[in-house]
């Protein structure tokens, strides 16, 4: 009879009977069930910005390219070739079990390997735009900064997932997430990468916020990196300028504003329905780094005000089935990361969109999945996969 029994069972029952009698199933999380809609949505809107992404870096570089004496396709095809790479940092991160990063062992080594990279860049990085951010490796180019963000949100998620029954104490978590953000924005602070220090204040203010740290440690932490940010800014006059030309644009328009003022014009000569893919005017020159930073007004100014609502409308609507899956997360750990990663894609977009738009200050941050670049796409990507990793298990309503 039991011979008969095992007969009769499908490849399929007898594996998840297997999976359930070891307890590999519990252990790891392995997605016995259909995946909740969250899972989908998210699935679909970076899948969709990653493909437009590719379609705006090829309309906003061509020219460029062939200007410089290169091919009309040069930077779309190494666009396309981290993409690759993006999908398989993606699915690796989906794969692999978020549970095992909640092992100090295996997660100290990758913080502090992504730190130590981040202090090399400062020694020795290449200096772009200003910015000393990069760093050399043979033919290729890297923004370890872009990694710090994955690092530090795992870190904080697995510190605020062992601590978050003890907010009240400053010693054992506001001290040590003060410390968190302080190593990574300050070590932005030293690459001159002012955007990258404010994307980590951001993603560490929510994720101690959805730690429920107390009102006035939140309070008290916010306007000291508010204070700060305005003395490290005093020192870094070249940056500063830049970073607030907004505010004074018509009468910075020909120096430290020409970037936004270029853009704004982009966008206006978009309209409602965009001049076209291809057709638009922004990347014949007229806005430097049409293809990294300011493709939002190369977007806006191609798809016209339907492309942009689309754009924002996908960023907001990612951020909001992010934060659905934090609070549906089967653990804590899984919220933290969900709601780590959400607020990075978030704050970043709002702050690469509000700087291109002229609403706040310009940072030099590109924008999540759309921009050129390997290091954003990649890290992203990556995120993305933690995210799907864990939306893939949160608890439905039935």
């Amino acid at each position: 009879m039991v011979s008969d029994k095992r007969t009769s069972q499908t490849l399929k029952e007898r594996r998840l009977a297997t999976l359930r009698r070891t307890g590999v199933a519990d252990r790891h999380r392995v997605a016995l069930e259909k995946p909740s809609a969250a899972f989908f949505w998210i699935l679909i809107i970076v899948s969709s910005f990653v493909m437009l992404g590719l379609v705006m870096v090829l309309s906003s570089s061509s020219v460029t390219n062939l200007h410089s004496g290169g091919s009309a396709w040069g930077m779309f095809q190494r666009q396309l070739v981290w993409a690759g790479l993006g999908a398989v940092a993606m699915w690796a991160a989906y794969a692999f079990p978020y549970e095992t990063w909640r092992n100090s062992r295996l997660l100290m080594p990758v913080v502090l390997t992504v730190v130590g990279l981040n202090v090399v860049v400062i020694l020795r990085g290449a200096l772009v735009n200003g910015a000393r951010a990069w760093l050399d490796i043979g033919p290729f180019r890297m923004q370890p900064s872009e990694f710090m963000k994955i690092a530090v949100v795992l870190f904080c998620a697995n510190l605020l997932s062992h601590r978050h029954r003890s907010v009240q104490i400053t010693s054992i978590v506001l001290w040590p997430m003060i410390a968190a953000l302080s190593v990574s924005a300050g070590l932005c602070v030293l690459q001159k990468d002012f955007g990258g220090s404010l994307i980590f204040g951001g993603v560490v203010l929510v994720m101690m916020f959805i730690a429920g740290l107390p009102a006035r440690q939140l309070f008290a932490t916010t306007v000291s990196l508010g204070v700060l940010g305005v003395f490290v800014l005093n020192f870094a006059s070249n940056a500063s300028a830049r970073m607030f030309a907004f505010m004074h644009l018509e009468a910075t328009k020909d120096d430290t504003g020409y970037q936004v003022y270029q853009s704004l014009l982009s966008i206006a000569n978009g309209g409602w329905s965009g001049t076209g893919i291809g057709s638009g005017t922004s990347k014949w020159g007229y806005v430097p780094l049409a293809y990294s930073d300011f493709i939002f007004s190369v977007i806006a100014e191609e798809l016209g005000i339907f492309g942009s609502l689309m754009v924002i409308g996908g960023f907001l609507a990612l951020v909001i089935f992010g934060l659905q899956v934090a609070l549906s997360a089967p653990d804590t750990h899984g919220a933290f990361i969900a709601g780590g990663i959400s607020a990075w894609f978030g704050v970043q977009a709002l702050v690469n969109v509000g700087g291109v738009v002229g609403a706040l200050p310009m940072t030099g941050l590109t924008l999540p999945f759309l921009s050129y670049g390997g290091s954003s796409l990649i890290a992203s990507m990556a995120a993305a996969g933690l995210l799907l990793n864990v939306a893939r298990d949160v608890k439905t309503s039935h």
